[in-house]
């Protein structure tokens, strides 16, 4: 039974053998065609670094970099795809450019002196020699035995137009050494097909070493993420310590203050209720009063500690009854099929609060459009306004103090607010959803 089973599984392994390898080779022929574009963009590159010699040629670079990454980006997705190596890509991150050429010359700086850079013009030279070369050994074969088999019915054409007719050591000069041809032709072809994955690996691997991030480069990543990750605990921290400031000033001088003032409200009542009982009545009105203020005091607090709503009915709801409370036209659209977690719920629900409040107080608004999704492992949260634009993050610390809220989680703040609007925030957190949503959308 056992050697029944063995059998059976060795068999099923060369059923699978058979279209893997078929599909090798179509892979090893798309990405021997990269020999295309790569030798295109290698004689664009010696052509711009020519005329930079001449002084002119540094702006024609920054065009071939780019073409470069994403041929190089494309190759490292079929990597992923086709061979299940992943690649990641290299390059250092793009510092925000200012508008105008001295963008696009801070832009052109930053490119030309990312190692990485060079390291995809080193790939444009060294993989139409070496990976080309690869490739085309499984393909050449395959192609040669093909030959063969096809002899029954090309050998005449090809000898009348004073084409090589051999194979191997047949020459074919008739029909009889065709059919021998082409019985020759069938394991070269297989012979070829085998080879392709292994071809197709060795052009991963080459890739990998050329198109991966180095060591220096993995160092320089490490410490940037140690750094990010410093100021972002950093900020954690003054923010945490600011917002227990602020609970304990709004408890000093609001809840706190009334709370001393009832109690000696309620002493004075206390010794004026025999001998002055309309005095004592009115100093307990007022101290009903003041309990009532002090509660809803308390209440706004807590609120904005951590909402209520939100912890209730999650953070759909929570947004829509910031969309009620807000003096524009809010307008709330949501798709979540689950609740994140909470610290992740919280920051984008204070994130939408501040951009609401943004919108009302600077932008001279009237609509606005709230989108909340999840896609991709983030949770993102859009919010537009029909107001006059101009939102910049460098020159307000709401923007700015909402960008750290979300560094804190990892998070990204997006804007894009040109001048006469409209004005579009989006906030991405990575996050995970647990249970199924309470919203009642």
């Amino acid at each position: 039974m056992s050697d029944d089973k063995a059998d059976a599984g060795s068999e099923a392994r060369r059923t699978r053998a058979v279209p893997r390898a078929l599909r090798a080779a179509v892979r090893c022929t798309v990405l021997a065609a990269f020999v295309v574009p790569q030798v295109a963009l290698l004689t664009a590159a010696s052509f711009a670094g020519g005329l930079t010699a001449l002084g002119v040629g540094v702006p024609l670079l920054l065009p071939v970099a780019l073409a470069a990454r994403r041929l190089a980006g494309l190759r490292r997705t079929l990597a992923a795809r086709w061979s299940r190596t992943e690649i990641r890509a290299p390059y250092l991150p793009q510092p925000e450019a200012p508008p105008g050429l001295g963008g696009v010359w801070a832009r052109c700086r930053t490119v030309l002196t990312d190692p990485a850079t060079w390291r995809d013009l080193l790939w444009l030279f060294v993989d139409p020699v070496i990976g080309f070369t690869l490739l085309l050994i499984p393909l050449t074969v395959t192609a040669y035995g093909a030959l063969g088999l096809l002899s029954p019915w090309i050998w005449a054409t090809r000898a009348a137009h004073g084409g090589d007719t051999t194979i191997l050591w047949v020459h074919v000069t008739d029909a009889g050494s065709a059919w021998t041809a082409a019985v020759l032709g069938l394991p070269i072809v297989l012979v070829g097909l085998a080879h392709a994955p292994a071809a197709l690996r060795a052009h991963t691997a080459l890739a990998k070493a050329l198109l991966g991030p180095t060591a220096r480069t993995e160092a320089l990543a490490a410490r940037r993420e140690v750094a990010r990750l410093t100021e972002t605990r950093r900020d954690a921290l003054s923010a945490q310590a600011a917002e227990l400031r602020r609970i304990e000033r709004d408890l000093h001088d609001g809840a706190q203050a009334r709370l001393v003032a009832m109690g000696m409200n309620l002493g004075i009542a206390e010794r004026l209720v025999e001998r002055d009982p309309q005095a004592a009545k009115r100093l307990l009105a007022e101290t009903r009063q003041a309990s009532a203020t002090a509660l809803g005091e308390l209440r706004d607090l807590v609120r904005g500690i951590h909402p209520p709503v939100l912890a209730d009915r999650g953070l759909v709801d929570a947004v829509r009854a910031l969309g009620m409370n807000s003096p524009l036209d809010v307008t709330v659209s949501a798709e979540l099929p689950g609740r994140p977690e909470a610290p992740v719920e919280s920051a984008v629900y204070f994130g939408v609060s501040e951009a609401l409040a943004n919108a009302a107080k600077h932008s001279g608004a009237v609509r606005v459009d709230v989108q909340l999704w999840y896609a991709d492992g983030l949770l993102k949260a859009q919010v537009t306004d029909d107001g006059t634009g101009g939102a910049d993050p460098s020159r307000g610390t709401g923007l700015r103090g909402l960008e750290r809220r979300l560094a804190t989680f990892d998070g990204l703040l997006a804007v894009r607010s040109p001048h006469g609007g409209p004005t579009t925030l989006t906030m991405e957190l990575p996050c995970a959803l647990s249970s199924p949503r309470t919203s009642s959308s």
